[in-house]
């Protein structure tokens, strides 16, 4: 069973259709992109599938059920700016609110609570911030508040991850050390990761596919098949051309409203 399904789906905010005739399936382990310009509705995508955006038409289905059915065995990451220098909380503190941020009161002692410290100790040790997770969130850099956010989301041993560019902000090694990370845990834990990102180059070594949303419907498949001259000018409905630099990277070419950061 496919951990997301969506079969000829539309969502519509408004009375705006935002996208249409969308057909994805993202498998158990697959490392998944979600890409497309500003406002091509990438976003909407990941919360129709927390049933946060219902569908106007089509179906759709999230780790065997409904959209919003199954999100206690869903790990979100949502966009975010970095956190504020003066902001004091502990990573670790931070992690340990994915078990039980919803919870009243101060964790008590006993075998549960040592069980979920270990949890955490785990999850952060997985994406590598055993270094500094006792050191206070607003001192860390972008990259490393990531990997502990990432923690955070996984904490619970999700079957699906969802980040909401999550490498927003961060400079170019730390965009392809947290894609990095996340193909790893993609495969090691076999969690469906989909991660809404603005360009593809930092990340496309360690994606098994990509969804491409433009044009008030998206398309799926392989990297390299999506992100081509022919796909994307039926995809945007105007000629669109794909070059690939010297340095290896795509830069797509001549899409409306496609902004420079977009530059694949």
């Amino acid at each position: 069973m496919s951990a997301v399904s969506l079969e000829g789906a539309e969502a519509r905010i408004g009375g705006h259709v935002v996208w249409r005739d969308v057909t994805v399936h993202v498998e158990r382990g697959e490392f998944v992109a979600v890409l497309g310009p500003n406002g091509s509705g990438k976003s909407t995508l990941v919360r129709a599938m927390l049933g946060l955006q219902p569908l106007s038409a089509g179906r759709a289905t999230v780790l065997g059920g409904s959209p919003g059915t199954a999100n206690d065995r869903i790990g979100y990451l949502p966009q975010r700016h970095a956190f504020d220098a003066t902001t004091r909380i502990r990573g670790i503190d931070l992690v340990r609110l994915g078990l039980d941020g919803a919870r009243w009161g101060v964790p008590l002692p006993g075998r549960r609570n040592r069980a979920a410290a270990a949890r955490v100790e785990r999850v952060i040790e997985l994406v590598g911030a055993t270094a500094y997770a006792r050191r206070p969130i607003g001192e860390l850099s972008g990259g490393e508040q990531q990997r502990l956010l990432i923690a955070q989301a996984l904490v619970r041993g999700p079957e699906l991850l969802l980040l909401d560019e999550p490498l927003d902000s961060l400079d170019l090694p730390n965009q392809a050390g947290v894609a990095a990370l996340v193909e790893r845990i993609c495969k090691e834990e076999d969690v469906a990761v989909l991660l809404v990102a603005h360009d593809v180059n930092p990340i496309i070594a360690y994606l098994d596919a990509v969804i491409y949303i433009a044009g008030g419907t998206a398309v799926e498949g392989a990297p390299e098949d999506v992100i081509a001259t022919g796909t994307l000018t039926e995809l945007y409905g105007v000629p669109i051309e794909v070059l690939r630099t010297s340095d290896d990277r795509l830069v797509v070419v001549g899409a409306p409203d496609l902004h420079g950061h977009h530059a694949h």
